[in-house]
């Protein structure tokens, strides 16, 4: 059976720890007499992750690695969420979203009265078309579209996309083309990988 990308994330473990990190690119030039400031935005958003996996027996350890090797270092794509994000704060059953490309205020329609919280995680998307963004402050729906402060941007445009809600994932690649694992004197494995959004 040939590979086929992107991966899901195996779970017969489950992770030990997870660090996730949202990068912007934004320049800062600082005078250095002045000290004052200018700052020069560009479009440039993700998300970055650093896992860390439980220490565990061979018969588990070798499926990750077989698991990792299966990437074939930065080529391959797989996909990954917030493991404690698996529902949102807020009381919306459904979201939909539309959107340009950069976007970072998108037009979202949720059902009146219902509600999405600062730090709901939702997916754009499904398989290699996944995204995985964040609410940036409270919303209130009125069961119209109105706007919608999300992070990162839009990759592409959507138009009337239903959000998934409940485990949101994004596409993500190994941080490295390396891959290591720990195998200590009790036999145990120690795996961990860093991951970027595949953008």
């Amino acid at each position: 059976m040939s590979i086929v990308y992107p991966l899901s994330l195996l779970t017969h473990t489950g992770i030990k720890s997870i660090s996730f990190r949202a990068v912007n690119a934004v320049a800062v030039n600082r005078s250095p007499f002045t000290f004052q400031s200018q700052t020069q935005v560009y479009s440039g958003q993700m998300w970055q992750a650093d896992v860390s996996l439980p220490t565990m027996k061979r018969a588990d350890a070798e499926q990750w690695i077989a698991w990792l090797l299966s990437l074939n270092g930065q080529r391959g794509t797989f996909l990954l969420g917030d493991p404690l994000s698996t529902a949102i704060r807020g009381t919306a059953t459904g979201l939909t979203v539309t959107g340009a490309a950069g976007d970072s205020t998108v037009s979202a329609t949720v059902t009146a009265g219902q509600t999405l919280l600062p730090g709901d995680m939702f997916q754009l998307g499904s398989g290699s078309d996944a995204t995985m963004h964040k609410v940036l402050v409270s919303y209130s729906g009125t069961g119209v579209a109105t706007n919608l402060e999300i992070w990162p941007a839009l990759r592409k445009a959507r138009s009337s996309v239903a959000a998934v809600l409940a485990a949101p994932q994004g596409v993500f690649r190994l941080a490295s083309n390396e891959q290591s694992w720990d195998v200590n004197e009790a036999s145990a494995y120690g795996i961990t990988f860093g991951a970027m959004e595949a953008i």
